[in-house]
């Protein structure tokens, strides 16, 4: 375990650029269901695209420099991003269990992201439509909002090791 920390803390770089190519292949995903296979996004779908999207920038961003300091801001900006992924994911998961008696997505997520300006720029990366409680897809028994959730806390949890590692490459 510690010579797993130890490799975090001597190559942060190598592991922030494998986590921005975690979010490439997730948002290809993402596309293929969406445009291949017919599967329409929710609102709290898109919402976690741009979780996904600012994990990646932030990722690239912090890999492009050789300062631990910006390792570290980075890192932590990137478990913050990745930790609203990951909420994000899990109300939509609650929405699925518990269905609610009306369709509704909680609060109005499509209507906050349709006035960002990178919706305009990409709509169709970002366009959406649906009900939030639906469930159209599975896999090993779990829907695509429970593997999110699992993706965006593993991205959490690998940028908080990134910060101990520094951390601890420091103290010695």
């Amino acid at each position: 375990m510690m010579a797993w920390l130890d490799s975090l803390g001597q190559h942060p770089r190598r592991w922030l650029l494998l986590l921005a190519l975690v979010c490439v292949g997730m948002f290809g995903y993402g596309l293929y269901l969406q445009h291949v296979v017919g599967l329409q996004p929710c609102p709290m779908c898109v919402v976690q695209r741009y979780a996904l999207l600012g994990v990646m920038l932030l990722a690239l961003l912090t890999a492009a420099f050789a300062q631990r300091g910006v390792h570290l801001a980075g890192s932590t900006a990137i478990a913050l991003m990745a930790s609203f992924g990951a909420f994000t994911a899990a109300r939509q998961s609650w929405l699925q269990w518990y269905p609610p008696e009306f369709v509704t997505c909680g609060r109005d997520f499509y209507g906050m992201i349709a006035s960002f300006p990178l919706e305009r720029l990409i709509p169709m990366l970002f366009s959406g439509s649906g009900d939030c409680a639906k469930v159209d897809w599975w896999f090993l028994g779990l829907t695509i909002a429970n593997w999110s959730f699992f993706v965006f806390t593993g991205m959490a949890l690998l940028a908080l090791a990134v910060f101990v590692a520094l951390l601890r490459r420091r103290v010695r």
